[in-house]
């Protein structure tokens, strides 16, 4: 599904490496967590899956096509087989729950007969089908997460990408949105989650890669890691 064959990413201003000779390789369906301390080129390695930057050496693929022969309008047709989650929600705020899906749903140009069903389905699954009239200032800031995934899900994307998505949430609702990410998994979604977060990897044992200052330094199945 997606494939990093020695990538590489340079800022040329400053001609310091946010990623070095990265080989990683996550299949269909699998559910991956991307650790690493602050820095250490998590949210570098998500903007070139979504094409947000461009790698300076290497090549990365997704669904065997690689990602540098995209050019143009292919690039928003590349980004919507992806749902990306962020650490601040990013809703539109003069828009209701409703509208921040159904918003969504017109860019991706879904037949408007199809945006209730989405959105109810989207909204059941986070559990805020209840909330949909509301406005993001109404909402808790637990809450305004789940609508931000169900944002990310509402147009059923091939892969869910998401960047330190409980970074903002106290422990007991950062579970609960590690629950709604499995219940996406087990539906045969991709998921690829950034965090720095021990207690969510070890609350739902998968494959880890942690990533140190631009280095891949580990990669494998467990239900603890070190940082160290």
């Amino acid at each position: 599904m997606i494939h990093f064959h020695r990538v590489t990413l340079e800022y040329p201003r400053t001609k310091t490496k946010a990623l070095y000779e990265i080989n990683l390789e996550i299949k269909k369906g699998e559910f991956v967590f991307l650790v690493g301390h602050s820095g250490a080129g998590k949210s570098s390695l998500l903007a070139l899956i979504l094409k947000r930057l461009e790698p300076t050496g290497g090549a990365v693929y997704f669904g065997g096509e690689n990602l540098k022969g995209v050019r143009g309008d292919k690039v928003a047709l590349h980004r919507r087989r992806i749902g990306v989650v962020f650490q601040d929600h990013q809703l539109l705020q003069n828009y209701t729950v409703e509208e921040n899906l159904t918003f969504v749903l017109r860019v991706l140009g879904v037949n408007q007969t199809e945006w209730e069903n989405r959105v109810t389905r989207s909204l059941r699954l986070v559990g805020l089908v209840h909330k949909k009239r509301a406005y993001p200032e109404e909402l808790s800031v637990g809450e305004s997460q789940r609508v931000a995934i169900a944002r990310a899900l509402v147009g059923d994307p091939q892969v869910i990408l998401a960047d330190e998505p409980t970074g903002n949430l106290d422990p007991a609702n950062a579970l609960a949105v590690l629950e709604i990410f499995k219940a996406v998994h087990a539906r045969g979604a991709t998921v690829l989650m950034a965090t720095h977060s021990r207690e969510l990897v070890e609350a739902y044992p998968q494959r880890v890669v942690v990533l140190k200052a631009g280095q891949l330094v580990r990669d494998e199945k467990v239900g603890a890691y070190s940082l160290s």
